[in-house]
């Protein structure tokens, strides 16, 4: 059952009160007895916040993205060896 913040607009006594959503709102003032007594907007009681349910159940596939490998670099040769390896500049020369 949520709760509801009130205010007497008469007198201004607040109370936060227990209801459910059916129940009709209420309008006399416990302290004045004025019909004066209205719900009150606030902000909710909660937070959604950091990782969890919304952020995570309804996306498909991971949350994150796996790192990329880094390519593998030619292997370094000097112009003045001459290694044979496929790919070298040294052995195309």
């Amino acid at each position: 059952m949520p709760i509801y913040a009130y205010m007497c607009g008469a007198c201004g006594h607040a109370k936060d009160v227990l209801q459910k959503l059916s129940d009709a709102p209420l309008t006399a003032c416990p302290a004045c007895g004025a019909a004066a007594f209205a719900k009150q907007l606030t902000a909710p009681g909660f937070q959604l916040k950091g990782t969890g349910w919304y952020a995570t159940d309804f996306k498909g596939g991971t949350s994150s993205a796996a790192p990329a490998k880094p390519a593998e670099a030619a292997p370094a040769c000097s112009a003045a060896s001459a290694c044979g390896a496929a790919g070298c500049a040294a052995a195309e020369v």
